[in-house]
């Protein structure tokens, strides 16, 4: 219990803005006493000592008592962090068990989190992350004065939690080889990444990616009593130039090419924490963006925010800290440009593609609550053809690189006076064409695309003009990574199409499974591209879409249920049938559980041939209470990483 916590249980003697103890007799026999502390609302978040002094007729003595932790307080009022509803801080603060939304908008899939805030050591961990922050080893007494503010504490380990500026906690990598690491689709939970980083005598641990990132960024600020939840962001954009705007680049047949630095990344993770903010005024209190993810500086260190929700979603874009940059994440528009020879042959803006969804676990549910009205007011359609005139908004104020806009708060305290720019709620990059010739296109992805079955899309292409037309439809689907331009074209499809006077075509298209198992595996990322050209004007219209595999399942029974007892033994059945339509060699079925299981355990055949099960039965027993969660994943020699991957809840009672 952090001593701040007191204060709710104190006599009418404590003062909530000053420190103050008060002495009850205990046993006179046993020279015992009863000593009450009680700490002030703002006091810093840190390990305290507590020395005893004791006077006498004719001596006086002092001796340490011992250490305590001192933490926020979310359940007091008058504490910066205090959250109203009990189902809240049960959920933000309390619990230890969380769910990651991972994939596309379209076809999502959940990854269970164990933030391990109980387990040993945890405390311990997080308190030293402040220890050894770059701010405490420059000048420990103002650190330890400003670690009042949670808005200060929250920027201090986002900063931390990667290790890109200093003696952080994660190493991020996102291409390449894992092998002197871990590969970030294989942590499930903060407290063994917490553990091998204090192990390692503050050395970064290998290999983390946003939702590493962000997961153990919610664990630390849960243990320092900030409510906090994890988020993720559909098609969240990465503007590397500040100007609001993402490009996107395509050959002439719908290969995505790589000639923009800014990007989309299919999903994007960061932390929200709740707080009020003094420093910029109470309508910016509550739902705050901290990113530790390093994509870029602020004010010279990888982190981003604390950040309002509330000043994205009134577009205000010099409130501190990173406003700009977490606006660009969720609402940049997007211009799309076919390139031919060198040449920009066609462009059009899309304004709704970029955080099309905004998803955190809901309270007491695996579901997901949907937060993007919270982030985003809703756009009018302004999805058309741009001219020539180029991409630069004359009206628009580009805020350049410096994305904080304003000098850090804590240096520089903004009062009353606050000049904030706000961003109009739109603009375009060129008048739309009205000459009638125009294409519509629209391009889906038929039912659930799933690991071995064949995926189906569907082209539409509406001729609004009163002439027959004659068309080139190109089709290109790419693997893709979720952060990055797609790379290897694996399939392809190039026919004419003649279509009438004011008619629709609609064209369906097949990839079968043997057109991409060569290529793609569970956690890839497919983008499709049509591009339509009229051979006669040379009109070109581009429709894109992204999607992923849904994978196949594997099912994890708890003999008795889901509800076990502490160091009791349980029998787990863990169990995958081949739904593929070809034999797999090499299976491997691994199951691992923190505070389950000791390590990894496996269950292996030499070929798994099609409808045939793979069974691993193991026993598990818990040393402690809370949600656990019981991991189970599928790999074969033909692919680089599981094709397929569950987990169980497992509720472990006292």
């Amino acid at each position: 219990m952090s001593t701040r916590m007191l204060v709710d249980f104190a006599d009418k003697w404590s003062d909530p803005h000053s420190w103050s103890a008060q002495i009850y007799p205990g046993n006179v026999g046993h020279r015992v006493v009863t000593v009450h502390v009680c700490a002030p609302v703002l006091s810093s978040v840190a390990q305290y000592q507590l020395m005893v002094h004791i006077v006498g007729s004719y001596e006086r003595s002092s001796y340490l008592a011992g250490q305590f932790a001192l933490l926020c307080n979310p359940w007091l009022k008058e504490d910066p962090v205090y959250i109203p509803l009990d189902a809240q801080r049960q959920e933000y603060v309390k619990s230890d068990y969380g769910v990651i939304y991972k994939g596309t908008d379209l076809n999502f899939s959940q990854q269970p989190w164990s933030f391990g805030q109980y387990e040993p050591g945890i405390l311990e961990a997080c308190l030293q992350l402040l220890q050894v922050s770059p701010q405490h080893l420059g000048n420990s007494h103002k650190d330890y004065v400003l670690r009042a503010n949670p808005a200060y504490l929250s920027r201090i380990i986002c900063a931390m939690v990667n290790s890109s500026d200093d003696m952080g906690l994660l190493e991020g990598r996102w291409k390449g080889s894992y092998k002197d690491g871990v590969n970030p689709t294989e942590w499930s939970g903060s407290a063994d990444i917490l553990h091998r980083w204090m192990a390692s005598k503050g050395n970064a641990v290998r290999y983390g990616q946003c939702w590493v990132f962000a997961s153990v960024l919610c664990t630390v600020m849960r243990v320092l009593g900030i409510p906090s939840r994890v988020v993720t962001v559909f098609n969240a954009a990465h503007d590397c130039d500040g100007n609001l705007i993402t490009e996107e680049f395509y050959s002439s047949t719908g290969k995505r090419l790589g000639l923009s630095k800014d990007s989309v990344w299919n999903f994007h993770v960061w932390v929200e924490c709740w707080m009020r903010r003094p420093d910029i005024g109470a309508k910016y209190d509550g739902w705050q963006v901290v990113d530790p993810t390093p994509q870029e500086k602020s004010a010279g260190v990888y982190r981003c925010g604390p950040c309002p929700v509330a000043a994205i979603r009134r577009r205000c874009l010099r409130i501190p800290y990173d406003s700009a940059f977490i606006y660009a994440s969720v609402d940049a528009d997007i211009v799309r440009m076919i390139v031919r020879s060198g040449k920009v042959v066609a462009k059009k803006v899309d304004t709704k593609w970029v955080g099309r969804l905004i998803f955190t676990k809901s309270i007491g549910s695996d579901a997901p609550e949907d937060l993007t009205d919270s982030y985003k007011r809703k756009k009018k359609d302004q999805t058309h053809r741009v001219g020539d005139s180029g991409l630069s908004d004359p009206t628009m104020n580009r805020l350049g690189n410096n994305r904080n806009g304003l000098s850090d708060p804590t240096m520089n305290r903004l009062g009353n006076n606050r000049n904030v720019y706000c961003a109009s709620p739109s603009f375009v990059l060129g008048p739309p064409r009205e000459d009638g010739s125009s294409l519509d296109v629209t391009l889906t992805v038929d039912g659930e695309p799933t690991v071995g079955k064949s995926i189906n899309l569907t082209v539409t292409v509406t001729n609004p003009s009163n002439g027959k037309r004659v068309l080139r439809e190109h089709l290109n689907a790419q693997l893709k990574e979720f952060n990055c331009c797609p790379e290897k074209n694996f399939w392809e499809s190039h026919q004419e199409v003649f279509i009438q006077p004011f008619q629709d075509v609609t064209r369906h298209h097949s990839i079968p499974p043997s057109e991409y198992e060569e290529f793609l595996t569970g956690d890839d990322i497919v983008k499709v591209a049509v591009v339509i050209k009229d051979l006669k004007t040379k009109e070109r219209v581009l429709a894109t879409q992204d999607f992923n595999l849904s994978l196949p399942k594997i099912s994890i029974e708890v003999e008795g249920g889901d509800s076990i007892h502490v160091k009791k033994e349980h029998i787990a059945i863990v169990t995958f049938t081949n739904k593929l339509n070809k034999s797999l060699s090499g299976a491997v079925l691994t199951v691992e559980g923190y505070g389950l299981l000791h390590g990894k355990q496996e269950a292996r055949l030499t070929i798994l041939h099609s409808d045939e099960k793979i069974v691993k039965k193991v026993t598990i027993m818990a040393s402690t209470s809370g949600t656990k969660i019981l991991n189970a994943s599928f790999s074969h020699n033909g692919s680089s990483t599981a094709i397929s991957r569950s987990y169980r809840k497992v509720s472990v009672i006292a």
